[in-house]
């Protein structure tokens, strides 16, 4: 099995373990079939950020026991979908985001060069 890459075109590295993030609660920013969201880009929450995402009625913040969501704060990271970070960039609210451990098919909604303004690690 191929490993998947990240928007720079390299191996895909660990967006946090702590708390566990990704669809696949791997980890990584993993997008396959069943993630209908991709949530693909890693991301540093910021407390805008989940205000924002609040107010577009997805809820961050609060822990669900039951699925084993701790809530989110700020400082957090954790793997974003593409779409609603596009949304936040749209109104200047988009979070810092980890290009190494973002995953490439974010490329499909996303454009490198709107990354790369927002990046929080070195970029090539």
């Amino acid at each position: 099995m191929a490993r998947d890459l990240n928007v720079l075109g390299e191996p895909l590295t660990p967006c946090c373990h702590d708390p566990k993030t990704g669809f696949y609660r791997d980890g990584f920013c993993r997008v396959g079939a069943d993630d209908m969201g991709v949530h693909s880009v890693c991301a540093m929450l910021t407390e805008e950020f989940l205000a924002f995402s609040l107010a577009q009625g997805n809820d961050l913040v609060t822990p669900r026991p039951e699925f084993g969501f701790p809530g989110l704060r700020p400082g957090d990271r954790w793997c974003l979908c593409a779409s609603r970070w596009l949304e936040a960039a749209e109104v200047g609210l988009a979070p810092p985001v980890v290009l190494s451990a973002t995953n490439q098919k974010t490329l499909d909604i996303i454009g490198l060069d709107t990354l790369r303004q927002h990046a929080l690690d070195a970029v090539h």
